[in-house]
């Protein structure tokens, strides 16, 4: 008999601790996580992060609390400065861009080789592959803790001055670039003059006829309904896929229970599958709506042919070698095995 007591004391106990650590941990926590965007609702990086914080505060009842600060606003909106920050301790956990992060980590230019990735299945046959297995590791190597992939989308050139068919209509046009080198050489390769600027910046210098054209995903067109600032032609050129990245600061990933860790990551995972489809909406189905949309605007929306497409990828081939080599060749050389073995 009082071993039978012994023992269900002994149980209870444990069940008790069971029901009260999680609670107790949880007192180490900080009320409120602080996440960094440079996009806030309605756009799909936005809505990245929105899903990810509600999905968290969800499965874990509420002992970990995010707030989002989009336009990069714990850093006074330099994308630039977003991922040191987060190492640092500034930022606790971002959904961020592999453009903006890819000076500190050099591998993330990977995705802004000119015309890599012709299709959605090559973006995917990358990010959900060993390459992009091989990038999170040198993102922990960095000192984050990246745990799933989302997207920013295909980034199309738009400008006010004419309809871009052939690399040649590029030229001497004032392209409003990302503040990542391998957009300059590119486009200074094509003879246009681009120009570094904070999105912030650029949208006054549109407005202004300072800057002629810009480069970014559709949904921004849309949602900033750019053809008031002077945009009147766009062209899908598809030459590169902007990934985003859901990633935690280290030291806060390390003061979570590892059953949080586990509800933490797969909430990314869920919420990056969302965000993706939501990122690709109206321009994966056959009659692509997006554009339509834009074309409703008063825009001239120009879809290059393969041939026009070809004619960019050879002119951008320069750029595409000398940045390979940056990269690195095994990586690229992995990639370009991965897009060609892609199921489309």
């Amino acid at each position: 008999m009082k071993l039978r007591s012994f023992l269900t004391t002994a149980l209870a106990a444990a069940a008790a601790l069971a029901l009260t650590a999680p609670a107790a941990l949880a007192q180490n926590y900080k009320s409120e996580y602080r996440m960094s965007l440079v996009l806030g609702p309605p756009s799909p990086w936005g809505q990245a992060g929105e899903i990810w914080a509600r999905l968290v505060k969800e499965r874990t009842q509420g002992r970990i609390n995010i707030k989002l600060y989009p336009g990069v606003s714990l850093i006074q909106g330099d994308q630039t400065r977003e991922f040191s920050a987060l190492r640092q301790g500034v930022i606790d956990m971002a959904v961020g861009s592999t453009i903006n992060w890819s000076p500190q980590v050099k591998s993330l230019n990977l995705f802004s080789l000119p015309f890599l990735t012709p299709d959605y299945a090559a973006v995917d046959a990358l990010t959900q592959g060993e390459v992009g297995q091989d990038i999170f590791k040198n993102l922990e190597k960095a000192g984050v803790v990246p745990l799933a992939w989302g997207e920013n989308g295909y980034r199309e050139v738009s400008n006010s001055k004419r309809a871009i068919h052939k690399p040649e209509d590029l030229k001497g046009l004032k392209i409003r670039v990302v503040g990542s080198p391998i957009f300059s050489d590119m486009f200074s390769t094509l003879g246009a003059n681009p120009t570094q600027m904070s999105w912030a910046d650029a949208q006054p210098a549109l407005a202004s006829g300072a800057v002629d054209g810009q480069e970014n995903p559709l949904f921004m067109f849309t949602v900033l309904k750019m053809h008031t600032v002077g945009q009147k032609y766009v062209t899908t050129w598809g030459y590169m896929a902007d990934p985003l990245v859901f990633v935690v600061n280290k030291d806060i990933w390390g003061s979570w229970t590892p059953a949080d860790q586990a509800i933490v990551r797969q909430a990314a995972l869920d919420a990056g599958k969302q965000e993706i489809a939501i990122a690709r909406k109206g321009l994966v189905e056959a009659d692509k709506p997006m554009l339509k949309e834009i074309a409703g605007m008063g825009v001239t929306v120009t879809q290059l042919s393969p041939a026009e497409r070809e004619a960019f990828v050879k002119a951008t081939r320069p750029v595409y070698e000398k940045w390979k080599g940056q990269i690195g060749n095994d990586l690229v050389n992995k990639a370009e095995k991965a897009i060609a073995a892609r199921k489309q």
